[in-house]
């Protein structure tokens, strides 16, 4: 078992699963329990300055061993996994030398992952996958992205051979929840640039993301007998059922790719005197974003000029902004992950985010920070797995782009 793959076998023994409902930081007792292990792991290996917050970040240094002027390169990743799946008790499998075929994660269950689902299964034959056993997520997302910054760092330390500028390090919690870099402390973290760990398939390597906004409406009826309802009854389902209706249908997650931006509700729960809908709202264009906000709320104005001023009410709450604005000016540091990936046989593929990422925040708070593969696949759920290979390379990645900085 390779060093990378050990590590992460280790760290997904942990239940870190965050939670939305929660108010504490971090979220959920796990995340503490698997950083002060990090942090022992970490001291035990010679870094430097290495520290827990009370809020769960970690943070280390890897102190430059060159006498050139380089700048302090940053790696993060995130140690909590989705609330979407539970992250307990994971029990992984290992199918070595893959062959294409369909694999059975739970019999007893019959959960099976299959490349008639997932067809970029089949870009991993003869390969070493680490898969779920069909009942719980993986947590590859992103315990893999932990995993091979640690390994990364450890090779550096075992090899001073090996030149490299001051590295900064650190494993955030809660980002599956949006709130990952919430309290991250970007002066002392004190790193010149940074990247997250955190990507998806082997060459993914990303500087745009989401804007992202959340929306909250509630629609407000009034409940009488229904045997004697006409004129009087206002039924906010049928209401809430109206505004659903009134967003376009090919503008769901489910229809949409690329930069493509959509309309995407994730909670209904509604009676006849009180109906609340909840979407997010997402567009990589800044412009395009505003409009689909305007839309989302001319709705709700045209519902109440037809029911009732005050019928519906709607909230949108702005979540987290495209990264491009702040990457674009210092895009030498894409270029340089580009161009490490080529180095170690890795075709990179440059695409967008369809979603958020802490790298998102940070650029925005001053630390430009786009972001790199991690080689998982299917993340969050039990679906998920990850190539031994893609981890490997990842932190081939790492190094590859650490010894082109100290090169410059």
């Amino acid at each position: 078992m390779s060093n990378v793959v050990e590590k992460f076998i280790n760290y997904v023994s942990f239940d870190t699963k965050s939670s939305e409902e929660s108010e504490s930081v971090p979220t959920t007792p796990g995340q503490l329990v698997l950083a002060k292990a990090i942090v022992k792991e970490l001291e035990e290996m010679g870094m430097k300055e290495v520290s827990v917050d009370k809020n769960g970040y970690v943070m280390a240094t890897l102190p430059s061993n060159t006498t050139k002027k380089v700048p302090t390169i940053g790696f993060i990743a995130h140690m909590d996994t989705s609330p979407e799946v539970s992250g307990a008790n994971v029990n992984p499998k290992f199918v070595e030398n893959y062959d294409g075929k369909d694999i059975v994660l739970n019999k007893e269950k019959n959960v099976i992952l299959s490349p008639k689902d997932f067809p970029e299964l089949k870009d991993y034959v003869g390969k070493t996958l680490i898969t779920t056993d069909g009942t719980t997520l993986l947590g590859a997302d992103d315990k893999a992205g932990v995993s091979e910054i640690i390994t990364a760092m450890e090779t550096l330390i075992n090899n001073p051979s090996i030149k490299h500028g001051t590295i900064k390090v650190a494993f955030t919690p809660d980002e599956e929840i949006g709130r990952g870099a919430d309290h991250f402390n970007v002066e002392k973290f004190n790193a010149d640039l940074a990247y997250t760990v955190d990507g998806g398939a082997v060459g993914e390597l990303e500087y745009e993301n989401f804007n992202a906004a959340d929306a909250k409406i509630t629609i407000s009826g009034r409940s009488v007998h229904p045997g004697s309802a006409k004129g009087t009854m206002i039924n906010a389902m049928l209401i809430a059922s109206e505004f659903m209706g009134m967003l376009p249908e090919n503008e769901t997650p489910a229809t949409t790719e690329g930069y493509e931006g959509f309309y995407h509700i994730v909670e209904l729960n509604g009676e006849v005197e009180e109906t609340k809908l909840e979407y997010i709202i997402r567009d990589f264009d800044v412009e395009d974003f505003a409009k689909r906000k305007e839309f989302i709320t001319s709705i709700a104005e045209k519902l109440n000029k037809k029911y009732g001023e005050g019928i519906v009410k709607i909230e949108i709450k702005d979540e987290y902004k495209n990264m491009k604005e702040k990457v674009e000016p210092v895009k030498y540091i894409v270029d340089t992950a580009f161009e490490a990936m080529k180095a170690v046989n890795v075709v990179p593929k440059i695409q967008p985010i369809r979603g958020g990422t802490d790298g998102a925040t940070l650029s925005f708070m001053g630390l430009p920070t786009p972001n790199m593969f991690t080689g998982a696949h299917n993340c969050h759920g039990k679906f998920e797995y990850i190539p031994v290979y893609a981890m490997e390379k990842a932190v081939e990645v790492i190094l590859k782009t650490i010894e082109l900085y100290e090169k410059m």
